[in-house]
C-alpha cells in the first residue's frame, strides 16, 4: 500500500519552480484579498505569502475588514486586473460580509484568475478548452500521474460536488478519459456507488465518512476534506481502518493540502507567461 506524499510531491513542484523565476528579469506577481477576520483563512493567507517569498514571486496581500461592501472589492479587483506586476489574483474564499462571492470572483480578470473560479475559465474547463483550473483538483489529477497511477478508463467516484472541487475535478477527469460518477447528500446507495470505484474522492468536509465498506480492494483514496475534531485534524477517510484494503491513499494533513499551493505557485507562472 502506497502513501501518496502530498508535502514530497509539492516540495518539488515549488523547487522547480524556484529556479525557473530565479531566471525571470521580471518577478512574477500573485495578489491575495482576505476579506474578514476567519482564522483558518488568515493561515491560508500567511501560507501563500510564505510560499511565494520561498519561491521569489512577489506577493501582495490586501486585508480586508467585513465590512469591505462589493463596490469596494470590486474597485480593488479592477485596479489589480490593470497592474502589470500583478500577474494571479486570488480572492480568499470565504468572502465575509456583504459581497456576492460569486460576482467578485467573476471581476477577476480570466486570464489572471489562478483559482479558476470565474466562470469563463469554468466554461473553458467544461468544454475542454484550455484554462485556469481551481489548484485543488490541479493537484489531485497531478498528484495522480506522478505515482503512476492511471486514470483512463478508470470508474473515478467523487463524493461531492462543490465547485471548487467536486464539479472542476469531474471535468478535468472526463478530459483524461475516466468514467466518472459525482455522488452528494441525495445520492442513493452511495456505499454501493463508492465500492465501483478504482479512484475514490471524498470531498465533502465530514470527518471518517468514507469506512472500509465503501472501498474496494485495491482502490485508489484521495481524502481532500479536512476537520478538526477534538483537536485533531482528520480527513473524510477512515485512514487507519481503509488504508488496509487500499492500494494507495493520501494522508490528512500532508496528503493533497500542500498539492493546492503547489498548484496555485503553477497556475501564477502559467499567467506570467500567458501576459508576456
Amino acid at each position: 500500500m502506497n502513501i501518496i506524499d502530498g508535502k514530497a510531491i509539492a516540495k518539488e513542484i515549488r523547487e522547480e519552480i524556484k529556479e525557473e523565476v530565479m531566471s525571470l528579469s521580471r518577478k512574477p506577481g500573485l495578489a491575495v484579498i482576505l476579506v474578514g477576520d476567519d482564522p483558518a483563512s488568515k493561515v491560508y493567507v500567511d501560507n501563500k505569502a510564505k510560499v511565494c517569498m520561498e519561491l521569489g514571486i512577489k506577493s501582495f496581500v490586501y486585508r480586508l475588514p467585513d465590512t469591505t461592501t462589493e463596490k469596494e472589492l470590486y474597485e480593488l479587483v479592477d485596479e489589480l486586473n490593470q497592474n502589470d506586476d500583478v500577474d494571479g489574483i486570488l480572492i480568499q474564499h470565504p468572502i465575509q460580509g456583504e459581497a456576492d462571492e460569486k460576482n467578485v470572483f467573476n471581476r477577476i480578470a480570466p486570464e489572471k484568475d489562478v483559482d479558476g473560479f470565474n466562470v469563463i475559465n469554468k466554461g473553458k474547463l467544461s468544454a475542454g478548452i484550455d484554462s485556469f483550473v481551481a489548484c485543488t483538483p490541479l493537484g489531485i489529477v497531478y498528484m495522480l500521474k506522478h505515482e503512476g497511477i492511471k486514470i483512463e478508463g478508470k470508474n473515478v467516484v467523487i463524493i461531492g460536488r462543490s465547485n471548487i472541487v467536486g464539479k472542476p475535478l469531474a471535468s478535468l477527469m472526463l478530459k483524461e478519459n475516466a468514467t466518472v460518477t459525482v455522488c452528494h447528500s441525495k445520492t442513493e446507495n452511495i456505499k454501493e456507488i463508492c465500492r465501483n470505484a478504482d479512484i475514490l474522492v471524498a470531498a465533502l468536509g465530514k470527518a471518517k465518512f468514507v469506512t472500509e465498506d465503501m472501498v474496494k480492494e485495491g482502490a485508489v483514496v484521495v481524502d481532500v476534506g479536512i476537520s478538526r475534531v477534538d483537536g485533531k485534524l482528520l480527513g473524510d477517510v477512515d485512514f487507519e481502518n481503509v488504508s488496509k484494503k487500499v492500494s494507495a491513499i493520501t494522508p490528512v494533513p500532508g496528503g493533497v493540502g500542500p498539492m493546492t499551493i503547489a498548484m496555485l505557485m503553477k497556475n501564477v507562472m502559467k499567467a506570467y507567461y500567458g501576459r508576456q
